[in-house]
Formats: structure tokens, C-alpha cells, sequence
């Protein structure tokens, strides 16, 4: 039966109960009997809850996840083909070490928090400990930690022909175990230095952050900005005779990386309601894929408006798709 049915069925339950009740016309047995099935009610509906929040949990962090193969693509598409193998065990790495970072430490630094953690960092569910006793924290580990890795991703790009393969394994590992979980802490813990649960912060009113424009792209990029000043321009890059030497080598590739990065926004922004059991939730899930779906064509548009009216003045699809 519908979710519906069975609060029907439990509301006309209790109505039957309290009307005979009244009329005197059931005995204590049978007063118990049906008490006895209305927590059996309870108990149904409460797993049919649970089984929709972690269905819709799970497959929207499926499609997180499936954004890496639009990073892997996106980005081995827009540099050189020398570099292609350089980027693709970058975006990789990514996935392998950050999860792993992410499993250990990382869940505990951003989601490990209780009454006695501080306002800095959580300090408690190291390498899963404890989720046999609350086992609704496996899809938040999971769906979190999707976005974790996507987080780490951003900077492979940013560093693309110019980062040592073991320097961005040092960087995946600081990122996914401590920089960002940290950050994830003072936002979406409720109980860290942006938003205390109770809708207070360190600076006033607490942090709303619905699907990570701050604590997932803004952390990301920064740590791309940081990373792209370190390292510096790739030799000979801004010398206008070797303009033709720097254009990515497959724009199908970036293309595709697209359209396989907006499909997995879908899980991104739709998922961060975190549950999908009643109407209202469902309403903006369903606003989100909206807004989701309207905001890339917009931006695109303009972009590529932009690069074909303006100088250089040229059909620049790599330009359509980072718009």
C-alpha cells in the first residue's frame, strides 16, 4: 500500500479505537489488540520513511559520483594529449585516496560531532565506529563523501600539465582528511562555527548553505586558486606565438564531460534535501532540478554569446561549455 494508506489507515485506526471507546463497546483485550496494531503501523511507516530516504540518497549519490567521469573527460579533453595519462590518474586519485581519507578521518572531522565537540573540528566516528548503532549514517557517509571527492576534484583541473603527480596526492590527502571536512563541520554539522543548530553563528545569524556553493565550490576553489599561484602559468603559455601549442586536444571530450557533469548535478543539487518521504521535500527536490536545468542553459548562452559578439569573436564551444 501508499505511504498515503497507511497514514489513513492509521488515523481512521485511531478514530475506531476512541469512538468505541467512548461507546463503551470494546473490551480491554481488545482495546490492546488494537494498540498492538497501531504500533505496528508506527513501525511501517517509519521504515517506509527510512527505505525512501535511502533510496533517493543513494541514487543521487550515484550521480554525484558519475560527475567524476565528466571531470575525468572535461578535463582530459581540454589539455594537451601528452598530458592526457597525467590527468586521468589524477582524476582517479581523487576518488581512491579521497575516499579513503574520507573513511578514516575526513566523515570524523566534518560529521563527527555531538554535544561535547567543538565549534572547530568533529571528533567522533573515526573509520565508520559507531554506525552499527545508527545505521542511517551509511548513506550520509556516502552521499557526503561524493561530495568530498568533488570537492578535491576541482584543483586537478586548475593544476592540469604542470603538478607532480605525488604533490597532488599530498594535496588529495590534506583536502579530503582535514581542509574541507573541517569546513563541512562549521557549516552543515549543526554545531560548528557557522551554524550552532540553532540558527546562530560566530557572526549572527547561522549559515545556510543548501547544495555546497560555499562549504563544497567555494572550498574547491580556492584550493584551485591557491594551487594555480603556486605553480604558476605553464611555460610559454601567455607568449602569443604558441597560442595554437595550449588548445585541448579533443573538444568532443569536453563535450561529453558536460553534459555527463550536468547530469550529475541532478543528484548534486535535488539530493541536498537529504530525505525524500514527504510532499514538501519532494516539492524542492523538484525545484531544484528546476533551477538546475534553467541556470547551465542561461549561463552557457551567455558565455558563448559573449566570445562570439565580443573579441576574439569565434564559435567557441570549450567556452559554451564552461559557461
Amino acid at each position: 500500500s501508499s505511504h498515503l494508506t497507511l497514514e489513513e489507515g492509521h488515523r481512521n485506526l485511531r478514530r475506531c479505537r476512541c469512538r468505541c471507546i467512548c461507546l463503551g463497546a470494546m473490551s480491554a483485550s481488545q482495546v490492546a489488540a488494537i494498540a498492538s496494531l497501531e504500533g505496528e503501523l508506527d513501525n511501517t511507516i517509519a521504515d517506509y520513511n527510512e527505505c525512501l530516504d535511502t533510496i533517493w540518497m543513494l541514487i543521487c549519490a550515484m550521480l554525484v559520483f558519475f560527475m567524476h567521469a565528466g571531470f575525468t573527460l572535461l578535463e582530459s579533453g581540454s589539455v594537451r594529449f601528452k598530458n592526457t595519462q597525467n590527468i586521468l590518474a589524477k582524476n582517479v586519485i581523487v576518488v581512491t585516496v579521497g575516499f579513503l581519507c574520507w573513511y578514516v578521518v575526513g566523515y570524523s572531522c566534518a560529521l563527527g560531532a555531538n554535544e561535547k565537540s567543538s565549534l572547530f573540528l568533529g571528533h567522533t566516528n573515526f573509520a565508520m565506529d559507531g554506525f552499527w548503532d545508527e545505521k542511517s549514517s551509511f548513506r550520509i557517509w556516502f552521499f557526503q563523501g561524493c561530495f568530498c571527492a568533488t570537492g578535491a576534484t576541482i584543483v586537478s583541473g586548475a593544476m592540469a600539465e604542470r603538478t607532480m603527480l605525488k604533490g597532488f596526492v599530498m594535496y588529495t590527502m590534506l583536502m579530503t582528511s582535514f581542509i574541507y571536512p573541517v569546513v563541512v563541520h562549521w557549516g552543515w554539522s549543526g554545531n560548528g562555527l557557522l551554524n550552532y543548530g540553532n540558527g546562530e553563528s560566530i557572526v549572527g545569524p547561522s549559515l545556510i548553505d543548501f547544495a555546497g556553493s560555499g562549504i563544497v565550490h567555494l572550498v574547491g576553489g580556492i584550493g584551485a586558486l591557491v594551487g594555480a599561484i603556486a605553480v604558476g602559468p605553464r611555460a610559454g603559455r601567455w607568449d602569443p606565438s604558441k597560442d595554437s601549442e595550449f588548445e585541448g586536444h579533443s573538444i568532443p571530450f569536453c563535450v561529453l564531460g558536460t553534459f555527463f557533469l550536468w547530469f550529475g548535478w541532478y543528484g548534486f543539487n535535488p539530493g541536498s534535501t537529504g530525505s525524500l518521504h514527504d510532499a514538501a521535500t519532494a516539492h524542492v527536490a523538484a525545484m531544484a532540478a528546476v533551477n538546475t536545468t534553467l541556470s547551465p542553459c542561461a549561463a552557457g548562452l551567455v558565455v558563448f554569446a559573449l566570445r562570439r559578439f565580443l573579441p576574439p569573436r569565434l564559435l567557441d564551444v570549450g567556452g559554451f561549455c564552461n559557461g
